[in-house]
């Protein structure tokens, strides 16, 4: 039968707020190992036997203490309530099932409205071998444990962070294309790849691709672009940042591996390099661009609001990186 806020609560409706597996999900699923977009890698609660069991109140209150926990990590805003004592009737509690499709909701979009995360270190951070006036691109790779580790990581709000600086020009003077590699920096600024979408802390020039609601849960086996940003404020406005991305399973659960493709790229073939000898005191590489360098981090989901067990990565590597 339906429940109805105040009545006497049943072991099977008790069973759905725990276990459902399907739409609505109950707790274990939306927290616990769940599938896909569900799934933190909590711990489960205990079930019950429809029919057959009595609902005792720590029961009942480690189903409400895990909402609360959940719902303090996600940030949104739940029904309050107070626990049971042994020996208390226990009534339904008005909004359980609103409370748990909230949830599910946030979870299922990645959790991006958690602050409960921390930037890792430096995973990988690949610089240009010298300074250019082609391109530079870089592909990162982050390998979790098993499919499940990668799920819970990024359905609780973790996510891939990719930054991008110039690191100078040598001896001479910052270039014109210096200028333009810095806007496109500033453009880009940290880009983030979630769940279910990627997001760039910068603005500015021309995104000329708008791939930014892809996420991980998205990706396939060859590359997605994410975002490509064209220079478009300052002198040489064919230069190009793109960000791309891909997983070696494209079912996500039993993807392990993502891998980050950037590159920054400097079609104007006009700006050649003098001749070694012949500089008359210019700086030989006067046109090129400085070194570049792309670094990898995680931005991590920590249990300081509310998740008891965390995820992260098993490895990561520099898959290649090629200046041209």
């Amino acid at each position: 039968m339906a429940y109805q806020a105040g009545d006497t609560i049943l072991d099977d409706e008790y069973q759905t707020f725990v276990a459902s597996s399907s739409s609505p999900f109950g707790w274990n699923h939306i927290a616990g190992t769940g599938s896909g977009n569900q799934g933190l890698g909590q711990t489960h609660l205990v079930e019950v036997t429809p029919g057959s069991t009595a609902v005792a109140a720590s029961q009942w209150n480690a189903l409400m203490t895990g909402i609360i926990n959940i719902a303090n990590h996600t940030n949104d805003s739940i029904t309050s309530r107070t626990a049971v004592a042994t020996g208390d009737t226990i009534a339904i509690k008005a909004a359980v099932a609103a409370d748990l499709a909230t949830l599910s909701t946030s979870v299922a979009g990645g959790c991006t409205s958690a602050t409960a995360l921390s930037a890792g270190s430096e995973l990988q951070s690949s610089q240009s071998s010298t300074r250019y006036n082609g391109s530079h691109i870089v592909e990162h790779s982050v390998t979790f444990a098993s499919g499940n580790n990668l799920r819970f990581f990024f359905n609780a709000g973790g996510k891939i962070r990719v930054n991008l600086t110039r690191t100078g020009n040598g001896g001479s003077a910052k270039t014109s294309k210096d200028d333009s590699v810095d806007e496109l920096i500033t453009a880009m600024g940290n880009f983030d790849i979630g769940a279910q979408v990627s997001t760039r802390s910068g603005s500015g020039e021309t995104l000329t691709t708008d791939g930014f609601a892809n996420g991980v849960d998205d990706l396939g086996t060859s590359y997605t672009t994410i975002f490509l940003i064209t220079q478009s404020s300052g002198t040489y406005t064919t230069m190009t940042i793109k960000g791309e991305a891909k997983v070696d399973n494209a079912t996500y659960g039993t993807a392990t591996v993502v891998t980050v493709k950037m590159s920054l790229t400097d079609p104007d073939s006009g700006d050649a390099s003098f001749t070694d000898g012949n500089t008359d005191s210019v700086d030989q590489h006067a046109n090129f661009i400085g070194q570049t360098d792309f670094a990898t981090k995680l931005m991590l989901p920590t249990t300081a609001q509310g998740l008891g067990t965390v995820y992260t990565l098993s490895a990561s590597a520099e898959v290649s990186n090629t200046t041209a």
